[in-house]
């Protein structure tokens, strides 16, 4: 209780608002009860519609692996990752796999009865229970040395404006979907306070600039300065939402087909200004889960920054012998590799705050899909690549397992947290326990 009294009392004596209240709570000088234990973190990330398996998984087992070319964005980052092969969905029941994919992905369990009709013979509705992120969420919030304002944040990258089984992966619990901010102004507004007026973002600095100095003379030299890079943080992406909506303004919106989102050729822009977002949210203690959603189950970006002028999932659907065409999914799903590598990227060169190391020595991200490949729409061989060292998995291996059930992998996640759970999602794919090998 003393403790909760020095951080009202703190609080109260300097006037500090709730926009830097988070970032100014996990600053080590000041001690506070999220300071006492190590801050581990989860990111899961999601590209739809499968990989090339040949371009894709590494050929051999153990630390001596080689990064296929979907995979070599990681190359920096080879000794901090994990590939695991032989990962498969096995959840049945209603929905197509494309619907089972996403919806039992995090689920680990199957979806209700719907009257969403897919590829198959039976609709489907939500999944029947929580996600693995939200779980460990919950794991999190309820003690004090874990606690964070909003405990995960849901990032989204041109996800369609319909909800629908297809578009959401994280939930809160049975028939509850959570739907990701695709928007990084709307991400912003709600890490760092509401604005009055879309069109004319007020600088949010003008509400928290007083505060961040008032802390400043209360701590050392080391703090000072992430108070400086936060503050420079924050003005750098007011600056590039101004330029990003100005942008916008500057020439007619084209018409797209339907699904496909008005941003999508601003998609390496937005990715960029949500990472960033995730990372300094990460730093500001304000969330230790998020997850970062690129389009939907059945996503149809069509991605011509490099060159792809086809449909995502129309191309995913091309069998082998076009080679063409599997030429540009390999390139499609490096591209998302290359956005996986700078997460890392930024996560490794952010120290950790209060603490040793780097935010990537504390985060594990796991870069995933709803199927192991799209023309066969196989949920056997789900890509699981995991980055960072937040978990003390056994990093910098290539691991293959004989089918084993994912529900296995989504345990030893909430494990890695300390969160001993014995089943998650259906039981009867818990098996003996989370996924072996993986410390």
């Amino acid at each position: 209780m003393a403790l909760r009294r020095t951080r009202r009392e703190f609080v109260r004596d300097l006037g500090i608002s709730t926009a830097a209240l988070p970032f100014v709570l996990n600053l080590s000088g000041l001690g506070f009860a999220n300071q006492t234990r190590r801050k581990q973190r989860l990111v899961v990330m999601f590209s739809p519609n499968g990989v090339v398996p040949g371009a894709f998984w590494p050929d051999e087992e153990g630390e001596k692996f080689t990064l296929k070319e979907s995979l070599k964005p990681l190359a920096p980052f080879q000794s901090r990752t994990l590939v695991l092969n032989g990962v498969c969905d096995r959840v049945r029941g209603d929905g197509d796999s494309h619907m089972r994919g996403i919806g039992c992905l995090l689920t680990g369990v199957e979806l209700f009865p719907g009257n969403v009709q897919g590829g198959s013979h039976t609709p489907a509705g939500w999944a029947s229970g929580l996600s693995v992120d939200q779980e460990i969420r919950t794991h999190l919030q309820k003690d004090p040395a874990t606690r964070t304002r909003f405990g995960s944040l849901e990032f989204g990258v041109m996800v369609p404006d319909r909800a629908d089984t297809w578009t959401r992966m994280v939930y809160s619990g049975p028939n509850k979907p959570v739907a990701p901010v695709d928007d990084p102004y709307q991400m912003f507004a709600k890490l760092y306070g509401r604005t009055k007026d879309r069109e004319l973002l007020k600088s949010v600095l003008d509400d928290v600039r007083d505060d961040l100095k008032k802390v400043g003379g209360a701590v050392g030299a080391a703090d000072r300065k992430l108070l400086d890079e936060h503050a420079t943080f924050v003005r750098e992406m007011e600056k590039d939402l101004r330029e990003e909506k100005a942008a916008a303004a500057d020439h007619p919106v084209p018409q797209l087909e339907p699904g496909v989102k008005k941003e999508n050729d601003r998609i390496p822009a937005i990715s960029k200004m949500q990472i960033d977002l995730m990372v300094n949210g990460f730093a500001a203690d304000f969330a230790r889960v998020a997850t970062l959603q690129y389009t939907n189950s059945v996503g149809m970006a069509r991605m011509r920054w490099l060159g792809v002028t086809e449909g995502h999932h129309e191309l995913s659907h091309e069998p082998d012998k076009n080679e063409t065409a599997q030429d540009k999914l390999t390139k499609i799903n490096r591209w998302f590799c290359d956005q996986l590598a700078y997460l890392a990227k930024r996560l490794a060169e952010t120290p950790e705050p209060g603490g040793p190391g780097s935010l990537l020595d504390n985060t594990l991200i796991v870069w995933t899909n709803e199927l192991g490949k799209g023309n066969s729409h196989t949920l056997d061989d789900i890509p699981f690549v995991l980055v960072g060292n937040g978990l003390d998995f056994k990093m910098g291996r290539s691991v293959k397992y004989q089918k084993l059930a994912h529900n296995r992998l989504l345990l030893a996640l909430a494990h890695g947290f300390g969160h001993r759970l014995t089943r998650f999602g259906n039981p009867d794919f818990c098996g003996a326990g989370p996924l072996p090998s993986l410390t």
